[in-house]
């Protein structure tokens, strides 16, 4: 069943929405008002800091150390479903969809879903990348400029393109600076 009907008013529209998610509308409402204001303000905001501060106060779980690049979309339905573990990097521009949300009339042609997006320790996802719901980013693995990612990332894993395939596997490159640089973030 699609999460939107044309036909709904903003109220249907509301009511709909909050007895889906199992809450009161009023609290809903209020909800969603307040994700939009902090997703604007994180979107423009110069400073990381503040962006994952206004992230983690819309529901998605942000861990230590993790960057978040200025004017990147995180889910705006759904934000409780993105995961950012610690050392994380989710560059300028990238976007982070947890749900697609379809019209009535393509219901049985696209799937309509809500599935967490998941960025493991020290995932690098480059600038302007795309995260469809479902994806998860393994820990070291790197998703380069432009790629969209549609499903799991083996960790130490390099990808790259639309839809994102394996480019190189660097395991035990990563191993090597381990040992080699002991005592840092590894």
């Amino acid at each position: 069943m699609p999460f939107f009907d044309h036909k709904d008013s903003l109220l249907g529209t509301i009511k709909s929405s909050s007895a889906r998610r199992k809450m009161n509308p009023l609290y809903f409402a209020y909800r969603k008002i307040r994700n939009i204001i902090l997703y604007r303000l994180a979107y423009f905001c110069p400073i990381n800091k503040w962006r994952i501060w206004m992230h983690r106060r819309r529901g998605c779980h942000i861990g230590e150390h993790v960057f978040i690049g200025p004017e990147c979309s995180i889910d705006n339905a759904y934000p409780e479903l993105v995961f950012i573990e610690d050392y994380a990097s989710l560059n300028g521009g990238s976007t982070v969809l947890c749900h697609t949300n379809v019209r009535t009339h393509f219901d049985g042609i696209i799937k309509c879903e809500a599935a967490p997006v998941i960025l493991r320790h020290h995932c690098l996802v480059s600038i302007n990348c795309t995260l469809l719901p479902g994806a998860e980013i393994g820990e070291y693995a790197i998703v380069s400029t432009g790629s969209v990612v549609g499903s799991k990332v083996k960790p130490c894993t390099l990808v790259l393109g639309n839809p994102a395939k394996k480019i190189y596997s660097y395991e035990e490159i990563i191993e090597e600076n381990k040992q080699k640089y002991p005592g840092t973030m590894w």
